[in-house]
């Protein structure tokens, strides 16, 4: 009898059980207050990015200060915002591998913003997407293997 193994289950019937797997990206969502946002990063004609940092714990002994991206489309979603304001970011976590020019794989991860709001408001901000979607595949960033840069990471 044949096993396989996918993501730790023992699998006898893989064809029938694989067809219909399906996997879920997480929806994570944290408040804080925006401490910087950066200029839109045009990384090459079919990619750009828009980093940002919120701080978090504001009050506790230890502020914390989370970096996060915006892609594609969702890059104006911040505009509305001032530094200092308060929001609540809803986001996925990506990770990625990357093989540098040496030939060493290097990994990464990053927090993906999907939709922000005023933080204690229902209705997202006047630069949210209209629909406030979930962001489907076709909208995931490409691969590091397609960018050319020399960042270490």
């Amino acid at each position: 009898m044949t096993f396989f193994v996918l993501l730790g289950l023992v699998l006898k019937k893989p064809f029938s059980i694989i067809q219909n797997l399906q996997f879920t990206i997480m929806s994570f969502e944290i408040e804080g207050k925006l401490h910087a946002k950066y200029d839109i990063n045009e990384v090459n004609d079919r990619f750009k990015k828009r980093e940002f940092v919120l701080m978090t714990d504001e009050d506790g002994n230890y502020p914390q200060y989370v970096k996060m991206q915006l892609t594609q489309d969702r890059c104006s979603i911040i505009d509305p915002f001032e530094v200092g304001e308060q929001m609540k970011v809803f986001f996925d976590i990506r990770g990625n591998e990357y093989t540098n020019p040496k030939g060493e794989i290097i990994y990464f991860t990053n927090l993906n913003a999907w939709k922000v709001e005023k933080a204690g408001d229902s209705k997202p901000a006047s630069g949210t997407l209209e629909d406030g979607s979930f962001p489907t595949a076709n909208e995931e960033p490409i691969s590091n293997d397609e960018i050319e840069d020399d960042l270490p990471f």
